[in-house]
């Protein structure tokens, strides 16, 4: 594994986040506070994304993640989600482009099989195409549920150690969808909820949550800032008191 589990060992905590989480909420809200369909909330909210992505690579943020759409997504209006899958399309055609320009990485996760060939393909070939781009890593989360990843994460693993039954944290990790990428270390969700929603269940474990009422079509870098400043403003202990803490620097 790549990585370690901020379970079975104390992370770095870096002043700039390595890796920050997004749930991208309110697109509907902010279209239908202007009298506008939700799709025109989508479409703005792809906006948004461009100026997050561009922020923190300028900042010099490794990782960024967004949950696009989740696995429980597929129960909203039958029109809505082929809009959405429409725009999948639109975005990948128009950004990819750009992202490898400037050597961004793309990776899509979650379970890719109920989107139709055109897409599979669009998103195989976007991943290719940006792979060995180094300076920051854009993983999209769609058709993604943070129980549907542990759930196939134990799957390979069991596979992958026929016969056996005790099982530690280190074998199961390297199968989950994001092996590839250390846990987050801000996550933060827009449009005023404050709960995770089945988002990166098993990688949040100490994560640093920040809510914030703006809508996502309104979250500019100011904002991404903002949030950067609370989470500076945190005390990380993974487990260990304050004073454990102040040894450990001194």
């Amino acid at each position: 594994m790549k990585y370690s589990s901020s379970t079975t060992a104390v992370p770095e905590a870096p002043k700039v986040p390595r890796h920050v989480a997004i749930i991208m909420d309110g697109n509907g809200r902010w279209a239908t506070k202007r009298f506008l369909p939700r799709v025109a909330g989508h479409v703005k909210g792809v906006e948004a994304v461009r100026t997050v992505v561009e922020a923190c690579a300028a900042r010099g943020i490794e990782y960024l993640t967004v949950f696009a759409f989740s696995s429980e997504n597929w129960r909203r209006p039958e029109e809505e989600v082929s809009l959405l899958m429409r725009l999948f399309v639109t975005a990948l055609e128009r950004e990819v482009a750009k992202m490898h320009a400037n050597n961004i990485r793309l990776k899509v996760v979650g379970d890719l099989s109920r989107f139709d060939a055109k897409l599979q393909a669009m998103i195989a070939a976007a991943e290719r195409k940006t792979a060995a781009n180094t300076r920051l890593t854009v993983t999209v989360c769609a058709n993604y549920g943070g129980r549907w990843d542990i759930m196939q994460a134990v799957s390979k693993m069991v596979a992958a150690h026929p016969g056996a039954t005790d099982f530690s944290e280190e074998q199961l990790a390297p199968h989950l969808a994001m092996a590839y990428a250390p846990e987050p270390d801000l996550f933060i969700r827009t449009g005023g909820e404050e709960r995770i929603s089945n988002f990166l269940l098993w990688q949040l474990a100490y994560t640093e949550l920040y809510f914030t009422d703006t809508y996502w079509p309104d979250f500019t870098a100011e904002r991404l800032d903002a949030a950067i400043a609370s989470y500076q403003n945190r005390e990380r202990r993974f487990g260990r008191t304050g004073e454990q803490l102040v040894e450990t620097t001194n």
